[in-house]
């Protein structure tokens, strides 16, 4: 076979992507006590994860998404792993935790192991709410991108979800970069990133 053909994923990517678990099936009726959505259809990347919760732990998960090999074998794969986890453990999960679970991922393909997480996340968030605990985990594993104000990853996803598109409307939203500006280049990569998530 052609080398223009060659699986550019590790056999985990591939095994996961071909197998998927945890896949939500509408014909068995699986009851979740909470739910997250993530991502845009128009993008192509869309996530929606779905989690039956007793004492604050994950007992049995279910998702299903439109997206490419890389968004499914991440998904499968993190369904996987939170699976027994605590609530507070499971909303820290990082995307590059996940990546290195599989073998790796191309890096032009990273960001689709970002849409697991941010609906695992958002369905705890949704757990919360129901259970009175709104905003409990919210600086749970950030990622402090500019030092000189204390803007967090989180605080530019937040960002991109309530319009911000580009670095000066990033900056009208949270002021980052507007000190010393060492953040500017992290800041425009996640900018980027969230924007072919959420917008």
């Amino acid at each position: 076979m052609s080398d223009m053909f060659a699986w550019m994923y590790s056999d985990v990517v591939k095994d996961h992507f071909m197998n998927p678990r945890n896949v939500f099936s509408p014909d068995e009726n699986f009851s979740y006590d909470a739910e997250g959505i993530t991502g845009s259809v128009k993008c192509g990347d869309q996530m929606q994860f779905m989690l039956k919760i007793k004492d604050d732990v994950i007992e049995d998960v279910r998702w299903r998404t439109y997206g490419c090999a890389s968004a499914i074998a991440s998904t499968s794969m993190l369904s996987d792993v939170v699976k027994g986890m605590e609530i507070k453990e499971a909303y820290s999960i990082k995307p590059n935790d996940i990546a290195q679970k599989l073998g790796g991922l191309p890096d032009n393909k990273i960001h689709c192991s970002v849409l697991g997480d941010k609906a695992l996340r958002a369905a705890v968030d949704d757990y919360l709410v129901k259970t009175g605990r709104e905003g409990l985990f919210r600086n749970e594993g950030t990622k402090v991108i500019c030092t000189c104000l204390n803007i967090t990853d989180r605080d530019i996803e937040e960002a991109v979800k309530a319009g911000a598109r580009d670095w000066e409307g990033l900056q009208e939203r949270t002021k980052i970069g507007t000190v010393c500006g060492g953040c500017k280049k992290e800041g425009e990569e996640l900018l980027h990133e969230y924007v072919h998530i959420f917008a």
